[in-house]
């Protein structure tokens, strides 16, 4: 703990997002840290996958060469080909090893290692934190040769994850543009079907037609980006939204 906290002590007196990924990404230096990557931004409610995640955007800072950005063969490939590291976003983990979802002896993975290898990593430390409204903020550290014993790799994660705290104080609260904006009368219906009610039943209970029923909830099904009622009630419940 006490090197985990050596690591990351001089992103804490920062100012700034930008300032705290510069400092911490220094402290690592003479461990052969060769890229950076910090990030703040919101989990789409729509299906995470690899376009969404990228569109979410929220780059903080990334230290990489100046060949490594969207549009490149290999940044591409490993952003929206070959992402293995939806998996644990999706599942909520706060860290792991980048090799943990793609193994290096797995041939699957070749051309994936391949690629970030232009960016100067062997591997990659990635910490992340969850917040309010959906916030993310994250962590991607790589090394060229991540050759670290059991306990220097888990300082640095911690150190990764205190970093990542941190950065989820520079989180300004979402704007209109994150907000899952439903009418009163949407959430209304969408309540009821997380119920279990049948359409005649919740026009019964509101005083409405069936049509009106559903066009409610049709109008709250497209606004959360869900393909039918039941996803569209999971992801509200999710986002704490009923």
């Amino acid at each position: 703990m006490t090197r985990a906290l050596d690591f990351v002590a001089p992103a804490f007196s920062a100012d700034t997002a930008e300032a705290a990924s510069d400092a911490f990404f220094a402290s690592l230096a003479d461990l052969g840290a060769s890229y950076l990557q910090t990030r703040i931004y919101q989990l789409p409610v729509s299906a995470l996958t690899s376009a969404s995640h990228f569109a979410a955007g929220g780059v903080v800072r990334r230290i990489a060469p100046e060949t490594w950005r969207a549009g490149a063969a290999a940044f591409d490939y490993v952003c929206f080909e070959n992402n293995p590291l939806l998996e644990p976003i999706r599942g909520g983990q706060t860290r792991y090893r980048f090799s943990d979802f793609a193994p290096r002896e797995d041939a699957r993975f070749g051309a994936y290692w391949e690629a970030m290898g232009e960016a100067g990593i062997g591997d990659a430390l990635c910490a992340t934190s969850y917040g309010r409204y959906r916030t993310v903020t994250s962590l991607h550290l790589g090394f060229r040769e991540p050759d670290f014993a059991p306990d220097e790799a888990l300082a640095i994660q911690l150190s990764g994850l205190m970093l990542t705290e941190r950065l989820m104080e520079f989180a300004a609260p979402p704007g209109d543009e994150h907000e899952v904006r439903l009418t009163a009368r949407e959430r209304d219906v969408a309540a009821w079907v997380a119920e279990g009610k049948s359409d005649w039943e919740i026009s019964v209970i509101l005083g409405v037609s069936e049509s009106t029923v559903r066009f409610h909830m049709d109008n709250a099904r497209r606004k959360l980006g869900a393909v039918n009622r039941v996803q569209a009630v999971a992801r509200l419940a999710a986002a704490r939204l009923l």
